[in-house]
């Protein structure tokens, strides 16, 4: 009930930059997804392994940073709003040209480039939401916000179950343009941020260059790097291989595959809008612990399961838990930003974490082959679980030592 009544209070130009922001974020997600499914298909259409396509993930993950930079300062600069619409085109445009790769060079330099227009986007969507919204939502859209990324992978299952067996993996490319459709929303109905505008004013005499941003928040920086590491490790490790885990190992059919990633990503979408939510009553980092606390426990259901209906099971609770504790990171990056830098440093923070964690799919990959079963073939399963062992101690430790600025106004 206190979840409606917070939605029911918000104003129009308030839903809109919401609506705006999450689909922003959506379909950055689902253009991002869409090659998870395709990894085996695309390796044998350019005659390329699988951990060489693998490095495209890595590639686009890496690039991301250097997005958050360029479009954060632009964002920081100019206003949250004409930027945002300028990354969406350009992230389209990338994805639309990935589909007409010739050879795997090209395929590479463009998913390098998509991976510019996704780093900006999500600091530049959540400082727009999270500046545009009264306090007290800020934790429930929180959640609601970082769960595009789910969506978006929702979208790409689906996507992949429809299109992928009549029209093969670069139909899938060209569908992953639409977004750039919804620059014409933003444009007739979002409004640019009054914090924003306000904040212009007060720092309209110093200099908001990146040096002084580093040099002035250097140890919050370092902080929120190593916080968002862990995290992207958390995600990438469960996700990205997940689908081929599912195909080589378990030996499960495109038809079969699809369902499962629906349905473990409607897991991610209830565990990030409950913890957000709760984030606002609980605490940031002690909905943060919680969640990383019972992923731990979660990680032999989610990879060792016996049979296919525990294994469904397992994907969803764990996706429950690595997404709702992503939930609760838009609102929390935001509080704990410097106010003259909430369009850059949010952004950076966040894509830095990818840039570090941006090999988890390829390492995984590597171990895996390492890591053999009895017939010879890659381990993905002991693989996920150790990693994401690892991964999850690491990310309760830093959350503990870390501090938190909720309900703060901007």
């Amino acid at each position: 009930m206190e979840a409606i009544r917070l939605c029911r209070a918000l104003n129009r130009d308030q839903r809109n930059t919401f609506v705006a922001c999450f689909l922003g974020w959506t379909l950055d997600a689902f253009d991002f997804f869409l090659l998870t499914f395709v990894v085996r298909d695309v390796g044998a259409d350019f005659s390329v392994s699988i951990v060489k396509v693998t490095f495209a993930i890595t590639l686009t993950l890496m690039m991301r940073p250097l997005g958050a930079l360029i479009f954060g300062m632009l964002g920081d600069r100019f206003g949250r709003r004409i930027p945002l619409m300028v990354d969406i085109i350009f992230y389209s445009v990338m994805e639309l040209l990935t589909a007409f790769s010739p050879n795997y060079t090209f395929f590479l330099i463009f998913r390098a480039l998509y991976g510019i227009g996704m780093g900006g986007e999500w600091g530049l969507g959540a400082s727009l939401a999270m500046e545009s919204l009264p306090a007290a939502a800020r934790g429930l859209a929180s959640g609601m916000l970082q769960q595009g990324y789910s969506f978006g992978f929702l979208l790409a299952a689906v996507v992949y179950w429809l299109v992928f067996p009549h029209f093969g993996w670069r139909a899938l490319f060209i569908v992953g343009a639409l977004p750039a459709l919804l620059v014409i929303y933003i444009r007739a109905r979002v409004p640019e941020s009054a914090v924003w505008q306000r904040q212009r004013d007060a720092t309209r005499e110093r200099s908001l260059g990146v040096w002084s941003m580093i040099t002035q928040n250097w140890r919050l920086l370092i902080y929120a790097v190593l916080l968002m590491t862990a995290f992207n490790y958390m995600s990438h490790g469960t996700q990205d291989l997940y689908p081929t885990f599912l195909q080589k190992q378990r030996g499960l059919s495109v038809n079969q595959t699809a369902p499962i990633a629906i349905i473990y990503n409607l897991g991610a979408i209830c565990g990030g809008t409950l913890l957000g939510f709760y984030s606002q009553r609980w605490g940031r980092r002690r909905m943060i612990m919680i969640a990383a606390a019972l992923g731990l426990l979660l990680i032999p259901a989610w990879v060792f399961s016996p049979t296919l209906p525990l294994l469904i099971a397992g994907g969803f609770f764990m996706q429950f838990m690595v997404q709702g504790a992503w939930g609760i990171v838009p609102v929390h990056l935001n509080e704990l930003s410097p106010p003259a830098w909430r369009g850059t440093f949010p952004g950076v923070a966040y894509q830095l974490g990818n840039f570090f964690s941006a090999n988890a799919a390829m390492l995984q990959a590597k171990l895996a082959e390492h890591f053999v079963r009895p017939n010879g073939q890659p381990d993905y399963a002991l693989t996920m679980a150790c990693v994401l062992f690892v991964v999850f101690l690491l990310l309760i430790i830093l959350a503990a030592i870390g501090r938190e600025a909720r309900g703060i106004e901007f």
